[in-house]
Protein backbone atom coordinates (compact mmCIF):
# COMPACT_ATOMS: atom_id res chain seq x y z
CA UNK A 1 0.00 0.00 0.00
CA UNK A 2 1.13 3.33 -0.73
CA UNK A 3 -0.25 6.58 0.52
CA UNK A 4 0.54 10.60 -0.59
CA UNK A 5 -0.73 13.32 -0.57
CA UNK A 6 -0.13 17.46 -1.19
CA UNK A 7 1.66 20.21 1.43
CA UNK A 8 -1.24 21.24 3.62
CA UNK A 9 -3.00 17.43 3.69
CA UNK A 10 -6.47 17.99 2.14
CA UNK A 11 -5.89 15.92 -1.04
CA UNK A 12 -4.63 12.45 0.20
CA UNK A 13 -4.83 9.21 -1.73
CA UNK A 14 -3.90 5.74 -1.11
CA UNK A 15 -2.57 3.45 -4.27
CA UNK A 16 -2.32 -0.91 -3.69
CA UNK A 17 -0.90 -2.40 -6.76
CA UNK A 18 2.18 -2.22 -8.02
CA UNK A 19 3.96 1.39 -9.02
CA UNK A 20 5.19 1.44 -12.69
CA UNK A 21 7.10 3.86 -14.78
CA UNK A 22 9.17 6.27 -12.51
CA UNK A 23 10.65 8.56 -14.65
CA UNK A 24 11.15 12.38 -14.85
CA UNK A 25 9.33 14.73 -17.35
CA UNK A 26 10.78 18.17 -18.96
CA UNK A 27 7.73 18.82 -20.82
CA UNK A 28 6.94 22.40 -21.10
CA UNK A 29 3.50 21.87 -19.06
CA UNK A 30 5.44 19.99 -16.27
CA UNK A 31 7.95 23.10 -16.56
CA UNK A 32 5.36 25.59 -15.78
CA UNK A 33 3.35 23.83 -13.02
CA UNK A 34 6.25 22.77 -11.54
CA UNK A 35 8.31 26.36 -11.81
CA UNK A 36 11.35 23.83 -12.29
CA UNK A 37 13.10 22.15 -15.06
CA UNK A 38 11.65 18.70 -14.68
CA UNK A 39 8.68 16.59 -12.44
CA UNK A 40 9.43 13.09 -11.21
CA UNK A 41 6.34 10.74 -11.41
CA UNK A 42 5.14 7.37 -11.07
CA UNK A 43 1.81 5.21 -12.66
CA UNK A 44 -0.50 3.48 -10.25
CA UNK A 45 -3.17 1.31 -11.37
CA UNK A 46 -6.70 2.83 -11.43
CA UNK A 47 -8.07 -0.24 -9.99
CA UNK A 48 -7.22 0.09 -6.34
CA UNK A 49 -6.43 4.14 -6.03
CA UNK A 50 -8.31 6.10 -4.30
CA UNK A 51 -8.57 9.66 -2.95
CA UNK A 52 -9.24 9.54 1.22
CA UNK A 53 -8.48 13.09 2.19
CA UNK A 54 -10.69 15.81 3.02
CA UNK A 55 -10.57 17.85 -0.15
CA UNK A 56 -11.69 14.98 -2.16
CA UNK A 57 -10.17 14.54 -5.63
CA UNK A 58 -7.72 17.17 -6.69
CA UNK A 59 -8.54 20.22 -8.58
CA UNK A 60 -8.66 19.00 -12.70
CA UNK A 61 -6.60 21.41 -15.55
CA UNK A 62 -6.50 20.04 -19.17
CA UNK A 63 -3.36 20.50 -20.50
CA UNK A 64 -2.93 17.58 -23.71
CA UNK A 65 -5.78 16.67 -25.27
CA UNK A 66 -7.25 14.07 -23.91
CA UNK A 67 -5.08 14.17 -20.41
CA UNK A 68 -5.30 16.34 -17.17
CA UNK A 69 -3.09 17.48 -14.48
CA UNK A 70 -4.70 17.28 -10.78
CA UNK A 71 -3.67 20.09 -7.85
CA UNK A 72 -4.79 21.36 -4.49
CA UNK A 73 -7.19 24.36 -4.50
CA UNK A 74 -5.94 24.88 -1.40
CA UNK A 75 -1.98 24.85 -1.52
CA UNK A 76 -1.58 24.59 -4.93
CA UNK A 77 0.63 21.13 -5.03
CA UNK A 78 0.33 19.40 -8.05
CA UNK A 79 -0.05 15.68 -7.06
CA UNK A 80 -1.81 13.72 -10.03
CA UNK A 81 -1.99 13.86 -13.63
CA UNK A 82 -4.60 11.07 -15.89
CA UNK A 83 -6.19 10.19 -18.99
CA UNK A 84 -9.65 10.84 -20.04
CA UNK A 85 -11.90 7.53 -20.69
CA UNK A 86 -11.38 4.66 -18.97
CA UNK A 87 -7.18 5.04 -18.80
CA UNK A 88 -6.15 2.41 -16.46
CA UNK A 89 -3.34 4.34 -14.96
CA UNK A 90 -3.17 7.49 -12.45
CA UNK A 91 0.35 9.32 -12.37
CA UNK A 92 1.45 11.07 -9.21
CA UNK A 93 3.74 13.05 -8.47
CA UNK A 94 7.14 11.08 -6.89
CA UNK A 95 7.62 13.58 -4.19
CA UNK A 96 3.72 14.00 -3.05
CA UNK A 97 4.27 9.93 -1.93
CA UNK A 98 4.95 9.65 2.09
CA UNK A 99 7.63 7.61 1.56
CA UNK A 100 9.33 8.02 -2.02
CA UNK A 101 12.65 5.97 -0.54
CA UNK A 102 14.45 4.14 -2.83
CA UNK A 103 12.30 5.23 -6.01
CA UNK A 104 14.24 6.25 -8.60
CA UNK A 105 13.73 7.77 -12.50
CA UNK A 106 14.88 5.50 -15.19
CA UNK A 107 14.08 7.63 -18.16
CA UNK A 108 13.15 10.90 -19.05
CA UNK A 109 10.37 12.50 -20.97
CA UNK A 110 10.56 15.10 -23.56
CA UNK A 111 14.00 15.48 -23.91
CA UNK A 112 14.52 18.26 -26.76
CA UNK A 113 12.85 20.75 -23.85
CA UNK A 114 15.24 19.57 -21.13
CA UNK A 115 17.50 22.31 -19.60
CA UNK A 116 21.01 21.73 -20.70
CA UNK A 117 22.85 22.41 -17.01
CA UNK A 118 20.76 19.01 -15.68
CA UNK A 119 21.86 15.45 -16.78
CA UNK A 120 19.64 13.00 -18.88
CA UNK A 121 17.83 10.56 -17.27
CA UNK A 122 17.62 6.90 -18.58
CA UNK A 123 16.91 5.87 -22.09
CA UNK A 124 15.38 7.95 -24.62
CA UNK A 125 11.62 7.36 -25.19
Amino acid sequence: MHFGGCLCGNIRFRASGDLSFPHLCSCTHCQKLSGAPVMSWVDFPREGFEWTGPGGEPVWYNTFPNSQRGFCGVCGSSVAAQDDGDAKLVGVTMMSLDNHAGLVPERQSFRPNAVPWLPIVGAQD
